[in-house]
């Protein structure tokens, strides 16, 4: 909508269960049922087909779809970048348990296939747009890209107002010291990290808004370790619901083994949360050490529980954190950031 608002015209495609609500632009989409092959076939076609009449394609997913549909629409591109595709499917296809940094410099018949597939569908890009810088120091390594393309530009993040704390507190049931986490319920969140630090830290619960494969082993691990009391395993929830959990929160949870950009450190600290978290990927970009939150490294219980137990213990830097929370992410504006985006594409238009 932000475009449309500065006058330019806008095309959608995407994948669906069902047909999308309709939309003040036209919105093209292929059904998540189709068998994968007729699936990619047929994205390709329309991509091509919405390409011939654009000036620019913003790629922000289904990116070999989109580099046949540009070709053969003879339209420059735009892609932006949350991860290694390569390494999606390689943890996706079992063939890897490495974390992302370390399956950079992999090596296997199979892996070697994924990474050659994707510097090809990423190859020709005008712009690449990361989130974080640690993500374009991972993509300026990849062949066929050309570094100097890579820009990084953070997410967008608008908090809606939750409410009240104390109120959101009793409608949620927060009795006590409480962590939130909010997300997938994914390996690369490594939970299992963060229920064995909570078992370090007696009279903290830890509320879990999210669902994901890796659900029914995080809840049987809390029986083993003895947590159902203090575990909470909510599922997928409305957005202004997670809001509200993190609004409510005495501090936002993450142990994950890597993050891109990440989104709940930012929405927490927008909310006005501090944070405890692993310091990976981008997560250091946008949190400091004992300015809005915590860092710990990663894969470490004993130290995340060490910091879940400093945390509580000590009132007055719970305060410092929460009240340099909101301002610390001041610069993730929507306004400023779809700015910028527009700028982008106006520049691989011409």
């Amino acid at each position: 909508m932000f475009l449309r608002s500065r006058g330019h015209e806008v095309e959608v495609l995407t994948t669906a269960s069902a047909q999308p609500a309709s939309e003040a632009y036209p919105v093209h989409w292929i059904s998540r049922r189709l068998p994968a092959p007729l699936r990619y076939a047929w994205g390709a076609v329309l991509s091509a087909r919405i390409a011939r009449r654009v000036d620019v394609v913003y790629s922000t997913g289904m990116i070999g779809r989109t580099r046949v549909g540009a070709l053969v629409g003879r339209a420059p591109r735009v892609i932006k970048l949350t991860s290694d595709p390569a390494y999606e499917r390689a943890v996706r296809y079992g063939l890897t348990k490495l974390l992302l940094d370390d399956f950079q410099r992999s090596r296997g018949l199979q892996i070697a296939g994924l990474k050659a597939m994707r510097d090809l569908l990423m190859s020709g890009a005008k712009r690449y747009v990361c989130p974080s810088a640690s993500l374009r120091e991972i993509a300026a390594r990849w062949h066929l890209i050309d570094p100097s393309r890579i820009v990084v530009l953070p997410n967008p993040v608008s908090v809606p107002a939750a409410g009240d704390r104390d109120e959101l507190r009793r409608r949620h049931d927060f009795t006590g010291p409480t962590l939130v986490f909010a997300g997938r319920l994914a390996p690369q969140k490594s939970l299992d990290v963060a229920l064995r630090a909570l078992a370090e830290c007696e009279g903290v619960d830890l509320v879990l808004a999210g669902d994901g494969p890796e659900r029914p082993g995080l809840e049987a691990l809390a029986r083993e370790l003895d947590l159902e009391g203090r575990t909470r395993f909510l599922g997928a929830q409305p957005r202004d619901t997670v809001f509200e959990l993190l609004t409510a929160g005495d501090a936002v949870l993450l142990s994950s083994s890597w993050e891109n950009f990440p989104h709940a450190v930012v929405e927490g600290l927008a909310a006005g949360t501090p944070v405890i978290a692993t310091d990976v990927g981008g997560v250091g970009e946008v949190l400091s050490d004992e300015v809005n939150g915590l860092l710990v490294p990663l894969q470490d219980p004993p130290a995340l529980a060490a910091a879940i137990r400093r945390f509580f213990a000590d009132a007055e830097l719970r305060e410092r954190l929460r009240a340099a929370a909101p301002g610390s992410v001041g610069g993730y504006a929507p306004e400023r950031i779809y700015t910028q985006i527009e700028e982008l594409l106006r520049e691989a238009a011409t």
